[in-house]
């Protein structure tokens, strides 16, 4: 049965992704068929998947051997599926959500490449997920890659689309490249593609296979420095698309870390790798996202934070096993592994009501909105949700994943290396920061869009979108909050254990206290209530130009992390008098240096051109030049062969 559920889930987006092209139906009717194909395989392999997370028996499928040791094979065991399920869970969302949202765009067969690639896409992920060896592995990833690249570059016209467009595939390439080495490298230590021949690699390869996969995987994942392709590809790309990779496509690279790092057990330096990279990313992503007024670039730093978030209870559960502390490892781990699945799941959900939002009100800019919450308010709703779970507030999902790995750092003192203990105390506090810093961003985010009174024309046109565009959020909403009310129950259903059981409980008595409250102080009787104008200091024309801004709220914490945003503020003012004290009008702003961009991918982008300069004038139309060079090329891997041999 198991086995059956898996091929006919397959066929079925490989059906998909046909459809929208072949003449059997109007091309709308096509493309709704599509979205529905996807999303019926989405629900198989949510009931597949979830029988073996239950069952924890693996489903090992041979599918092909090209030539020994090349196959294609996949094992299914509860890692795997965990990752299937949250693959299936958001492509269900976003595929009811594709049923409307891509009929906005005006050319037909731009519609049915979106539709057809899609599929494709969701198909490559789980196949990844699912691969029992390294070669099917980066067959797939590669596949994912090559999809994700052509949906980024849908709207190849607009401005700045070709510029992210390479940017994204030049990263996802160099992503490849190391994983390749380092696939290659544990071939030839060990004999086999096998994922499981990993544990017996030779002590002497161990840190450069494992630092060319956090390379490859990090590069994927987006942690500092990697990060810059998130905000560019994001800004790009379709908002239904822009969730799948958010939302699961870089999960795919945590499931790398995850599976690699469980088989090996590299050691405490492994550990401390990923938890300072974690850690950095948290806390650089969130600074970064409180700047952004681009809806969609201020989601992309989000993830950039969350990864982190991930990556800190990942490092963690490496130290901790690595010192013998199994149980909090275990804590570790199923932390980092939850808030995986929560970040998919809020922020799929927000990067699909933004682009609802985007649609409604025709922009990205958070400043040109307002106002949106009495226009649009099922996709407000749905929003709020996203950003109360990722500020991780009692009692939805993102509270308790990342109440877990605070506990994880709380039971640190076992630990006996003084060094490490500060370590872990400094990556405790960053994290608490980027907690903070988080909520604040939320508070900006859903404020300045949806609050006080519209900011522009469109903004004060925009109406709700149609219900497959509210019900595809609404399916990790709901998530959202069932996780963090049940997490409890969920786990100890799971077999879990844990020590967090009592500041759940407490949590959730808090928020119901805090939900009655609310609800006894609206329906209070009426009587002495006087309804009035809202005071405005005195003005009364209250209008848009009045309002708080995103600028204004950010200007304080961009200011306080001058130092890492290289803040320049400048104003430009004129006078009606000579002594410069009747003011007339003026400009005035903050500049803020893209400090990755200039100083680590502009240089390292001269270089390559310089060197493709000289390369260039190598190619000089003489046969004998090209023989030397061949000559050349021969000699030098014959001795790279014979140095590994």
């Amino acid at each position: 049965m198991l086995l059956q559920l898996f091929y006919a889930s397959l066929i079925i987006l490989l059906g998909a992704s046909a459809l929208p092209f072949l003449p059997v139906m109007g091309l709308s009717a096509a493309r709704k068929s599509s979205a529905f194909l996807c999303a019926t395989a989405s629900v198989l392999l949510i009931i597949f998947s979830s029988i073996i997370i239950l069952s924890n028996q693996p489903l090992f499928i041979p599918l092909h051997e090209l030539i020994a040791p090349l196959s294609f094979s996949f094992l299914i065991d509860r890692l795997s599926a965990f990752f299937i399920l949250l693959i299936s869970v958001v492509s269900l969302s976003v595929a009811i959500y594709s049923i409307r949202y891509v009929e906005h765009y005006s050319h037909e067969m731009r519609k049915n490449v979106l539709s057809s690639l899609t599929p494709i896409f969701i198909l490559s992920m789980l196949l990844v997920v699912s691969s029992s060896n390294m070669f099917s592995f980066l067959f797939f990833w590669e596949i994912m890659a090559l999809s994700s690249f052509f949906l980024v570059m849908f709207e190849y016209e607009k401005k700045g689309t070709a510029r992210s467009g390479l940017f994204y595939f030049i990263m996802t390439q160099l992503s490849t490249a190391f994983l390749l080495v380092s696939f290659l490298m544990a071939y030839q230590g060990t004999g086999s593609f096998e994922m499981d021949a990993i544990k017996g690699l030779q002590p002497a390869l161990v840190p450069i296979v494992f630092i060319c996969m956090f390379l490859g995987f990090g590069i994927k994942a987006g942690i500092v420095p990697f990060h810059k392709w998130l905000p560019y590809a994001h800004t790009a790309a379709p908002s239904n698309i822009s969730a799948l990779m958010s939302g699961v496509m870089i999960k795919v690279a945590i499931y790398g870390l995850v599976r690699f790092s469980m088989l090996a057990s590299p050691g405490t330096w492994w550990g401390i790798m990923v938890l300072v990279a974690g850690t950095s990313s948290a806390i650089l992503g969130v600074i970064y996202a409180l700047k952004e007024h681009n809806i969609k670039r201020l989601l992309a730093f989000h993830s950039i934070e969350n990864i982190g978030i991930i990556l800190i209870g990942l490092g963690l559960y490496i130290i901790f096993a690595a010192n013998g502390l199994y149980a909090i490892a275990l804590l570790s781990l199923a932390g980092s592994l939850f808030h995986t699945f929560n970040h998919a799941l809020f922020k799929s959900l927000l990067f699909m009501a933004a682009g609802s939002v985007s649609t409604a009100a025709k922009t990205l800019n958070i400043e040109e909105m307002g106002g949106l919450v009495k226009r649009m308010p099922h996709t407000a709703m749905l929003f709020l949700i996203g950003s109360v779970s990722i500020s991780a507030l009692p009692p939805f999902n993102g509270f308790v994943s990342e109440l877990m790995i605070f506990q994880s750092f709380f039971q640190s003192a076992a630990i006996h290396d003084p060094i490490l203990k500060v370590l872990l105390i400094i990556c405790l506090s960053l994290l608490a920061l980027t907690s903070a810093l988080a909520a604040a961003c939320f508070v900006k985010a859903f404020g300045i869009t949806f609050l006080a009174r519209p900011r522009s024309e469109n903004a004060e046109n925009a109406k709700e979108v149609p219900w497959p565009m509210i019900l595809g959020p609404a399916i990790p909403a709901a998530l959202c909050v069932l996780l963090g009310v049940f997490s409890f129950q969920l786990f100890s259903f799971m077999g879990f254990s844990f020590p967090l059981s009592n500041m759940l409980i407490t949590g959730s008595i808090l928020a119901a206290i805090y939900i009655f409250a609310a609800v006894a102080m609206r329906h209070a009787g009426n009587a002495g209530q006087r309804v009035s104008e809202t005071w405005g200091c005195g003005n009364e024309s209250k209008n848009a130009r009045t309002e708080y801004t995103a600028s204004g709220f950010s200007e304080p914490i961009v200011t306080i992390f001058k130092s890492i945003y290289r803040t320049q503020k400048y104003a430009d003012m004129e006078y009606h008098d000579r002594h410069r004290v009747i003011f007339k009008e003026g400009n005035a702003g903050i500049k803020l240096l893209e400090f990755f961009e200039k100083y680590m991918y502009v240089p390292a982008s001269n270089a390559v051109e310089r060197l493709s300069v000289i390369v260039s004038s190598m190619q000089n139309g003489s046969l004998s030049s090209y023989i030397f060079y061949v000559f050349v090329a021969v000699m030098a891997l014959i001795l790279i062969a014979g140095f590994f041999a």
